[in-house]
C-alpha cells in the first residue's frame, strides 16, 4: 500500500471552513485508509492500494464536493515524492527572512517545458520570483510588501494551462512530510 499526501487546494480559507475530523470522515467514507490530517490547511495522508492515481483524485474530489457542497481540487503526491522535492533543494541559497517567504506550488498537471524554459520569471511588481519548477511543482520565492504577501505565481502559466496549484511554505512541506512518515 502507498502513502499518499493530498494537498487540498482552498480549504480553511475563503469563508471554507472545514473541521478536520470532518474531513478525515470524508476521506474514510471513500475506502482509504489510515486517514490522518495535517494544520488546518488541508493536508490529509491515508494509505491506499488503488494505482490509477487520475481515478483516485476523481473519486476524492467528487467525494469532497458530495460532501461540503463545493468542489475542491485535489493534488496528490507520495511521500517519497514529497521527499525527493525537499532533497533536490530547489531553493539552494535562497534565504526565508522577514520580508521573504518560499513556497512550493503543487500542481495537478505538469508545467508545460516553455514556461520551466523561462524560468526565472519576476512579477512585473516584484512581489514573487518564481525561481525554478519540475513538471509537478513550482518553486516561488514571494516578497512581502507592507507585512503582506501579494500577486498571484500563477499569473506566470499560460492561459492554456488547465491545471490547478496549491501552495504550501517549504518549511510546512517538510514537517507535513515528516509527519506523514510517523504513520
Amino acid at each position: 500500500m502507498e502513502t499518499y499526501i493530498a494537498f487540498l487546494r482552498a480549504i480553511n480559507v475563503g469563508g471554507r471552513t472545514v473541521k478536520m475530523d470532518r474531513l478525515r470522515e470524508l476521506f474514510a467514507e471513500l475506502g482509504l485508509e489510515g486517514v490522518r490530517t495535517y494544520i488546518q490547511s488541508g493536508n490529509v495522508f491515508f494509505r491506499t492500494a488503488e494505482t490509477d492515481r487520475e481515478a483516485l483524485v476523481a473519486r476524492i474530489e467528487a467525494g469532497l464536493e458530495a460532501g461540503l457542497g463545493y468542489p475542491v481540487p485535489v493534488v496528490l503526491r507520495t511521500v517519497g515524492e514529497v521527499e525527493a522535492v525537499l532533497a533536490a533543494e530547489p531553493f539552494a541559497g535562497v534565504e526565508p527572512g522577514e520580508d521573504k517567504r518560499l513556497f512550493v506550488l503543487f500542481l495537478s498537471e505538469p508545467l508545460p517545458a516553455e514556461v520551466r524554459a523561462e524560468l526565472p520569471v519576476v512579477s512585473p511588481k516584484g512581489d514573487w520570483e518564481m525561481i525554478g519548477a519540475t513538471p509537478g511543482e513550482a518553486f516561488v520565492v514571494m516578497h512581502l510588501r507592507n507585512g503582506r504577501l501579494n500577486g498571484n505565481p500563477a499569473t506566470a502559466f499560460p492561459k492554456s494551462y488547465r491545471g490547478q496549484a496549491t501552495s504550501r511554505f517549504l518549511h510546512t512541506t517538510g514537517k507535513i512530510v515528516a509527519a506523514a512518515r510517523k504513520g
